[in-house]
């Protein structure tokens, strides 16, 4: 079942793949397609209408591990887009 709520958060990961296109972190949905290996037309298709209930939560996960986006902007709207880095310590 796809909820208002869900359909809000499948928004915000299309907001990103924009957002991150725009900072030149990635080409575009193509390149984060074949990266993942996701059908690029069932991305497409749920651009289109969020509706539909096609989203993978792994595709949240890519962007929060490879590309540093906030998980609590993902799933919230909240916060700042990218994550902050934690300093390594240099002990």
């Amino acid at each position: 079942m796809n909820t208002p709520d869900s359909q809000q958060i499948v928004s915000r990961f299309f907001e990103a793949l924009q957002r991150l296109k725009e900072d030149g972190v990635i080409g575009g949905k193509k390149t984060f397609t074949e990266r993942f290996n996701i059908n690029r037309w069932n991305l497409i298709t749920l651009e289109k209408d969020h509706s539909r209930d096609i989203f993978q939560p792994a595709w949240l996960n890519y962007l929060v591990v490879y590309y540093g986006v906030s998980p609590q902007w993902l799933l919230t709207g909240e916060g700042e887009f990218y994550q902050k880095r934690k300093k390594q310590s240099r002990d």
